[in-house]
């Protein structure tokens, strides 16, 4: 018994001390683990509702879905970078660039511009009395006149009265000298000349129609009258220019006023002499900026004794050299570049072997030819998307990431929602517009271009929800032409124009592909991208018109579809009639 005893207080004691040992090894283990984890992974979302947030992993109490931690998703990347795949970058053409830092000395800023007649060198022909013209010489504008040459002849009763005042005075003239000599300042002060009066006080014949003769040499840009007019003193007859030199106004936005100079070299071309290339130099920059446009006028005197520049002719300006031609400076293309309200936005390529992306904010300096300045934001070997920007931007609101329209990224958007963005469990919102998507303050006419647009998709929509290839096809060609019609010069504020311009690439690009695939489901897939962004158009231009903005978390192989519908009952046009109600409504923007 005693040995039995021994065996088991032994067995005891080797328990207590491995317990010892190991158990607390393991717990400070556990401990350190867990602290790690807190330390590393403190929050816990739901892909697909990230308005789900907890302190440690589980499930999520909406769909059920295993949480991830906050500061990376399950594939390892941030919060708000996103992959593409392979066939979409092939697919969207996307491509990047690798920016770098350099001088910018024998850069050239590009200008557009227009020829229009020298000021200086006007002159407007007027009647120096009033009467009616009995005869007009010069019966068309463009005609080319010399000095002193016969311009009209005109009948003036008061020439004709102060004619015999003249020739009474001039029987009194030893008598009344003061009266004849007040007669003849008169008849000086209508622009006869002395011979021409004293003609008249020698023959004492009074002439009925006197002639009016051009005071310069030029070409007539406006004729104000006709023959038989009755004109008064003073009035505008004809307005003559001399050509031989000719300004060129060109349009400086206020981002590049510090670029120029007076007396810098310009070199001016014109589709109308092929590469032919002029030269002159910055004469005048304006002080004041247009309210409208925006811009200030850059003036260029040139030579045009050879007669080749014609007023209202469209030219073209390369400005050489602008004032930080010594400066080392880091510029991206303009093409990188999205806007969005007071926002400059670009995509950055974080991974070089991977299509890894996120969205990066900016700031722009003065714009130099195709280029921008980057103040703030990048820096020298980061590689940016140049092309398909917007492409990108739709994939990063599809997946919830920051994005242009998505200030907030990952945080107030889910995976489906893409750049709706709903902050609550509730799935309809109604806003005008949604927060941040500023909608700005364009042109009434401009809306109703947009409009247009908006129904010609319902009609492609409705197409679609019918199944009916021809109508499909048709509705996407009569889309695409109609963008084409859409006059973006309504839009005077620089930043929706440019906005304007992308977002119409993308949707011609997207109609294009409908209009010219047969398969539906390809057409369907271009169709998702449609909706994106004719989405944004709507959300920051209006259509003056209540919208639905309506959602299918099946589509597109379970990843969710957007589309925007006139009324607020759902019919799918990603499925037709085999689920014909799926989706719910999103958004309604007023």
């Amino acid at each position: 018994m005693k040995k039995y005893i021994l065996y088991l207080g032994t067995l005891i004691i080797g328990l207590l001390l491995g317990w010892m040992i190991f158990g607390g090894a393991s717990k400070k283990e556990t401990d350190h683990n867990h602290d790690t984890v807190t330390e590393t992974n403190h929050m816990w979302t739901c892909s697909m509702h990230p308005q789900i947030m907890q302190p440690e992993p589980g499930e999520c109490p909406i769909c059920g879905m295993d949480l991830i931690p906050i500061e990376s998703g399950s594939d390892g990347m941030l919060a708000n970078q996103f992959k593409l795949t392979e066939n979409a970058m092939a697919l969207a053409n996307i491509q990047t660039t690798i920016i770098g830092q350099g001088k910018l000395e024998g850069s050239t800023v590009k200008l557009s511009g227009k020829i229009v007649e020298n000021e200086e060198a006007n002159t407007v022909q007027v009647s120096y009395f009033s009467g009616r013209i009995e005869r007009l010489y010069v019966s068309t504008t463009g005609e080319k006149v010399r000095k002193g040459q016969l311009m009209a002849t005109i009948y003036s009763p008061e020439l004709y009265a102060a004619q015999q005042e003249l020739i009474t005075a001039a029987k009194l003239k030893e008598s009344q000298p003061a009266l004849y000599k007040a007669v003849r300042n008169k008849l000086k002060l209508l622009k006869l000349s002395d011979n021409q009066i004293s003609q008249i006080e020698e023959t004492g014949i009074v002439q009925e129609n006197f002639p009016v003769h051009a005071t310069v040499s030029g070409t007539v840009i406006e004729k104000s009258v006709a023959q038989g007019d009755f004109v008064r003193q003073g009035q505008p007859l004809l307005k003559i220019a001399d050509l031989n030199t000719v300004w060129a106004n060109f349009d400086v936005y206020e981002n590049q006023i510090n670029l120029f100079e007076k007396g810098q070299e310009v070199v001016v071309t014109t589709n109308a002499y092929g590469n032919k290339e002029f030269k002159g130099k910055v004469d005048f920059i304006a002080p004041i900026v247009n309210a409208s446009t925006r811009t200030v006028t850059l003036r260029v005197v040139l030579n045009n004794e050879n007669a080749l520049f014609k007023p209202g002719m469209f030219v073209a300006a390369k400005v050489v050299g602008g004032t930080k031609d010594t400066k080392n400076v880091l510029t991206l293309p303009a093409s990188a570049i999205l806007w969005t309200g007071e926002r400059s936005v670009v995509y950055l390529k974080t991974d070089p072997n991977q299509p890894v992306f996120e969205m990066r904010e900016v700031v722009l300096g003065s714009r130099i030819g195709d280029d921008y300045e980057v103040l703030e934001g990048l820096s020298a070997g980061n590689e940016i998307v140049v092309n398909g920007t917007f492409t990108v931007d739709a994939a990063a609101q599809l997946q919830g990431k920051k994005s242009m329209m998505n200030k907030g990224g990952g945080t107030t958007m889910t995976g489906h929602e893409g750049h709706m963005g709903t902050d609550t469990a509730s799935s309809k919102k109604e806003s005008d517009p949604t927060p941040g998507h500023e909608r700005m303050e364009v042109p009434v006419k401009f809306q109703g271009q947009l409009k247009a647009i908006f129904n010609d998709y319902i009609n492609l929509k409705d197409a679609f929800i019918e199944e009916n290839p021809k109508n499909i096809t048709s509705s996407a060609v009569n889309l695409r032409n109609n963008l084409g019609m859409v006059d973006s010069k309504l839009l005077s504020d620089n930043t929706s124009h440019e906005l304007w311009m992308v977002l119409e690439k993308e949707l011609i690009t997207a109609t294009s592909a409908i209009s010219e695939m047969s398969d539906i489901n390809a057409q369907r897939n271009h169709f998702k991208h449609l909706s994106s962004h004719l989405i944004n158009v709507v959300q920051r231009f209006g259509v003056n018109e209540k919208v639905y903005v309506e959602f299918c978390p099946m589509a597109d192989n379970n990843r969710g579809a957007y589309w925007l519908s006139k009324e607020e009952k759902v019919i799918n046009p990603y499925f037709g009639s085999a689920m014909l109600t799926c989706g719910e409504v999103k958004q309604v923007i007023n």
